[in-house]
């Protein structure tokens, strides 16, 4: 079994529900397990700024996928719920990345591990920071509560209250 991460965002219609959903499917499979989940969080948007707020939230799972199998999964949940691709960087009603797995490093068309842009993003290391604030990053060697105190993005993470 492996440990990985994945980081869930949606921005479009009921987003609280959307990840609610997204658990849900993620959890109706055996071959992976939800160990811990971080709280909810109301970012702004990255790239495309004239878009709806964001809720943002990381899973550490226990699974038997490969990292390109549960990359598949994620990307059939994403299917499932309806998501359009779209414009990069722009709404959308689920995002679901795999941020980790294991202390693995890949980097091909398809996958790259650690994801390329979670340590630049602070709406990712806020809630991993939760659940896994000691957690190595595999290519910088730093914790990732260390890549939180270094950031330098001043995007507007802030706990989620419904």
């Amino acid at each position: 079994m492996s440990i990985a991460y994945i980081g869930l965002g949606s921005n479009l219609n009921d987003r609280m529900a959307n990840l609610n959903k997204a658990i849900e499917l993620i959890e109706q499979d055996s071959r992976i397990s939800v160990l811990k989940r971080s709280s909810v969080y109301q970012t702004e948007p990255v790239g495309i700024k004239d878009q709806p707020l964001f809720l943002n939230m990381v899973l550490e799972v226990e699974t038997e996928f490969s990292p390109f199998d549960l990359l598949h999964f994620l990307q059939e949940i994403e299917r499932k719920m309806g998501r359009k691709k779209g414009k990069r960087w722009g709404p959308r009603n689920i995002d679901l990345d795999l941020l980790l797995y294991d202390e693995q490093i890949i980097n091909n068309a398809e996958l790259t591990l650690p994801h390329a842009q979670m340590h630049l993003r602070k709406f990712v290391l806020t809630p991993l920071a939760e659940i896994a604030k000691d957690k190595i990053h595999p290519l910088n060697k730093k914790t990732i509560s260390e890549l939180l105190k270094n950031m330098k993005e001043d995007t507007r993470v802030e706990l989620f209250r419904n």
